[in-house]
């Protein structure tokens, strides 16, 4: 595992505090599950629009038959 530091805003950190609270969780938890919840998001995202991409190099998009 690897640790670093990342600059939020007061505010930013005050809610995620608040959260952390509520849900009975360190900071550190919360911040971690928040970037890999964005990660993964993100792979997701890129993954579709590439083979979205790719498709339609193939011709096989609906705009690509004529529909």
């Amino acid at each position: 595992m690897t640790a670093f530091t990342v600059r939020l805003s007061d505010d930013t950190t005050n809610r995620l505090d608040q959260l952390a609270e509520k849900l009975d969780r360190s900071r550190s938890y919360m911040a971690a599950q928040a970037i890999e919840d964005f990660v993964a998001r993100q792979e997701w995202q890129l993954a579709e629009i590439e083979a979205g991409l790719a498709e339609a190099e193939r011709g096989d998009s609906p705009a690509g038959r004529g529909n």
